[in-house]
């Protein structure tokens, strides 16, 4: 589904310590804690779809807040994060 959508985009909100041991395929990578992590966010095309995750769901939704704030109309939180899609 995500390969033949262009307008659907993974987003991996985590470390590089674990964005180091696997991202969903095609994922964009911005660490919700890096200090440009608004104004790298403010980069992306607020019409597409994203799909947001991090380790297990609380960060993502961090950044899903973030993201609404800043004008983002279509967001998904990944229930659960990587840990629960890598089971």
């Amino acid at each position: 589904m995500l390969e033949s959508n262009p307008d659907i985009m993974v987003l991996d909100v985590r470390t590089p310590e674990e964005t180091n041991q696997g991202i969903l395929q095609k994922a964009i990578i911005i660490d919700i804690y890096d200090p440009g992590f608004n104004s790298k966010i403010d980069q992306l095309d607020k019409e597409k779809t994203y799909i947001v995750y991090c380790a297990a769901g609380g960060r993502s939704a961090t950044a899903c807040q973030i993201m609404t704030e800043k004008g983002f109309k279509k967001l998904y939180n990944l229930s659960g994060g990587y840990r629960a899609w890598n089971k």
